[in-house]
């Protein structure tokens, strides 16, 4: 990114924020911690998905990923070091209940070292439950769209609960049900790569029911618990000022945000939605929306880019597609850099549902860095940190109740689909060698937590 004389500088300190705010980075089981078939591991339905040719763009899986499972006191020395005070991580099902009855002991003592881990090291743990990883022996059941999932679930969540409970008061139930749902069931992006949108919702109501059923079985285990889910959001606007783009906007936003929104803040799932899927409308049984809206402490914002919406007449159900606007600044992955939308979500979320408290449970970027001489350089990286909490300090000015912030990721890891070939990491990671090398980005992170990051390094853009 060019710099020149015009250019306005941000300053930004870690005073500037609440005291107690969570500072924190992001990670989760399948991405880091390898170790596939070790202490009771089962598979899940992402082994069974980086096996099929041509799913992940390198070829590459997640059964060894950062090695986590073997390093990760280094892993919580680097997360210590940069002066944070929460860590998020997932807890993989397939380590715990692999069969769907029975708990792995041997899974169970992992977590308990890593949880004990953190706390030496006063690191708050922040679990989430699920972050994608279905047992596959579920899947082979049906999975998201059966319904014995959702009991599953809620035996897994108690079983880790009643383990990690004494110790871990923080949890998060579900990441991103959207992804879960649509890039799962959907279009076929993620595991287990199904294409079917009436699977999709109906995934997507039985991921938004367990988080409902599981919500009491946490606070029965846990006194003082407190819960809630992340979601995965986007700022949704037309691509023009026709009235046909505004509608298609709308649907778009119907099915993105608020049909997770919805229903999780006790206003059913949106008739306009239902309306426009008719068939594909997922089964719902009495007392499962009431269900759903059980209340939670707070809510979790993953945010990472906004999304410009045309009609497309015989496209999809609702009739609609995501324009790639020319003229913007993206990061490597091609998705929009727009720190402002991330002002604008706290604040609708804020308006229109009122939740107790927000947490920026993800937000990060992948760009291609400049490893020289031992040192990673990631200029752009740090200017999309610096530009995101400038705007978060925005949204806490403007009286939204932000209490933390955790920057995704730690490591760079296994990317999903897209393998080892995208990095969002903080830290290095050498994949042949498993070496650790805190990024220029990282390095930002660490001075502002310390309070000595230079405070007016980077351009005030857009």
């Amino acid at each position: 990114m060019s710099m020149t004389n015009t250019d306005t500088f941000i300053a930004l300190a870690r005073t500037d924020f609440p005291p107690g705010f969570v500072w924190g980075t992001s990670t989760s089981a399948y991405q880091i911690e390898g170790a596939r078939r070790e202490d009771g591991r089962v598979d899940s339905i992402w082994d069974r998905f980086c096996e099929q040719p041509g799913r992940i763009r390198d070829g590459s899986s997640g059964s060894v990923a950062c090695d986590h499972y073997h390093r990760w006191p280094e892993d919580l020395d680097l997360a210590r070091a940069l002066g944070t005070n929460g860590y998020r991580f997932s807890i993989a099902w397939p380590r715990i209940i692999g069969d769907g009855h029975q708990p792995n002991q041997r899974g169970l003592d992992f977590y308990d070292r890593l949880v004990d881990g953190m706390l030496e090291r006063g690191l708050q743990p922040w679990p989430t439950l699920y972050h994608w990883d279905l047992p596959q022996l579920l899947q082979d059941r049906g999975g998201w769209m059966a319904r014995g999932t959702v009991h599953a679930f809620v035996d897994y969540v108690d079983a880790v609960t009643r383990r990690l409970g004494d110790r871990v008061a923080q949890w998060i139930t579900h990441n991103e049900p959207w992804c879960t749902a649509m890039h799962g069931h959907m279009d076929g992006m993620h595991a287990p790569g199904i294409r079917d949108v009436a699977s999709a919702l109906q995934a997507s109501h039985h991921v938004l029911l367990s988080h409902g059923l599981a919500v009491p079985v946490i606070r029965a285990n846990v006194p003082g618990a407190r819960v809630g889910i992340a979601l995965s959001l986007h700022p949704i606007h037309p691509a023009s000022g026709s009235a046909d783009d505004a509608a298609a906007a709308h649907r778009h936003d119907g099915l993105r945000n608020r049909w997770f929104l919805d229903p999780l803040f006790g206003k059913g799932y949106p008739q306009d939605v239902l309306e426009a899927l008719r068939d594909a409308a997922p089964r719902i049984e009495p007392g499962d929306v009431e269900a759903i809206a059980v209340p939670t402490d707070f809510t979790g914002l993953n945010y990472y880019f906004p999304e410009a919406i045309a009609a497309a007449p015989g496209t999809g159900p609702l009739h609609a597609r995501v324009v790639h606007r020319e003229g913007v600044e993206r990061t490597a992955f091609g998705w929009e850099v727009a720190p402002s939308g991330m002002l604008g979500l706290l604040r609708r979320i804020h308006d229109e549902y009122g939740p107790r408290e927000l947490y920026v449970t993800e937000n990060g970027s992948c760009y291609d860095d400049e490893v020289t001489d031992g040192q990673v350089h990631d200029a752009a990286r740090t200017s999309f940190l610096v530009r995101h909490l400038a705007a978060l300090r925005e949204a806490i000015a403007a009286g939204v109740p932000v209490a933390g912030y955790f920057a995704w990721s730690l490591l760079d890891n296994f990317e999903w689909a897209e393998g080892y070939t995208r990095r969002f990491g903080l830290t290095y990671v050498d994949s042949a060698t498993q070496q650790r090398i805190l990024k220029d980005s990282g390095k930002w992170y660490r001075d502002f937590l310390h309070g000595a990051a230079p405070v007016a390094n980077f351009p005030q853009t857009p």
